[in-house]
C-alpha cells in the first residue's frame, strides 16, 4: 500500500489570442519550475469554485471555468497529485503575479521553452492534440 501524501489540486489553462498563461513558481522545492496557475480544493468546494478562488487569491483575476480539458494522475517523490486541468477565458482583471516569480503567454509551438513541473507536461500533450484537432 502506498503511504504517500495525494494531494487534489486544479489548474487553470487560460487561452487567449491562441496563447497560453503559463506561471513560474517563486516558491519552495519546485522554485522556478513553470505550471499553470492553479491550487488545492478546499473541503467541500467544488472543483469550479477552487479554481476561480485559487485565480483570485494568484493572479487578482476573474475567470469563466469552460471546460474540463484533462485530469492529470502523477507520482512525485513526496506525494500523489491529481490535478484537474480547465480551460478558462478571462472575466475581470490583468493577471496580477501575487505569489508567482513570472508569467509569459506562450503560443502552442513555444510550450516547450520553459521548464514545466513534471506533471504539467502531460497536460501540455494534451493541449497540443487538443488545438491541433481544433485546426483540423
Amino acid at each position: 500500500m502506498d503511504e504517500r501524501k495525494h494531494i487534489e489540486v486544479v489548474a487553470a489553462i487560460i487561452v487567449r489570442d491562441g496563447r497560453i498563461f503559463a506561471t513560474q513558481r517563486g516558491y519552495g522545492e519546485w522554485k522556478d519550475w513553470w505550471e499553470f496557475p492553479g491550487g488545492k480544493i478546499e473541503p467541500g468546494e467544488s472543483t469550479e469554485d477552487a479554481l476561480k478562488r485559487e485565480i483570485r487569491e494568484e493572479l487578482a483575476t476573474e475567470i469563466e471555468v469552460d471546460e474540463l480539458l484533462t485530469t492529470v494522475e502523477y507520482d512525485y517523490p513526496k506525494f500523489h497529485l491529481t490535478m484537474h486541468c480547465y480551460l478558462c477565458t478571462i472575466i475581470s482583471g490583468d493577471l496580477s503575479l501575487l505569489e508567482h516569480e513570472d508569467a509569459r503567454w506562450l503560443a502552442l509551438d513555444e510550450l516547450d521553452c520553459v521548464k514545466w513541473l513534471p506533471a504539467d507536461k502531460d497536460v501540455i500533450e494534451k493541449l497540443s492534440t487538443t488545438f491541433a484537432m481544433q485546426k483540423g
